[in-house]
């Protein structure tokens, strides 16, 4: 994502339905916060949609910019869902760790090396012995 297109992003979600959780994260000194949806409810002063007690997807964190207004509010601010107990209508909200999150996995982490075996006694590539006329 662009710097610009991070920004304008940045500008809606302070702006946005729910700018004063975002305003609320943004100024939260701790790296967790054990949290209930009653509690995110004063935060933002009006009750949460139905579906935010309903479907665990609207908790979901999504990247990028892309996704709902919800989860912009939280992930500009630098915060990411951890754990949602639907039952219990609690959540943990933890800081991303931006160096962590910016930085690309490798190769190897994706599909790691596996150790070679030993190559089979007698067994050839070589053109000679492949092609070899056996009688």
């Amino acid at each position: 994502m662009t710097i610009a297109r991070e920004q304008r992003y940045r500008e809606v979600a302070a702006r946005g339905k729910y700018h004063k959780l975002y305003t609320h994260l943004s100024n939260l000194g701790t790296q967790e916060w054990r949290t209930s949806f009653s509690e995110i409810e004063s935060v933002l002063g009006f009750a949460l949609p139905a579906s935010a007690r309903l479907h665990r997807p609207w908790w979901g964190n999504q990247s990028n910019g892309n996704g709902h207004s919800q989860s912009l509010a939280w992930t500009l601010a630098g915060w990411e869902t951890a754990h949602v107990d639907m039952d219990a209508e609690t959540l943990l909200l933890r800081r991303q760790n931006r160096s962590e999150a910016a930085r690309k996995p490798s190769l190897d982490e994706w599909w790691p090396p596996h150790p070679t075996a030993r190559w089979p006694e007698g067994l050839s590539l070589r053109r000679e012995d492949i092609y070899e006329e056996r009688v």
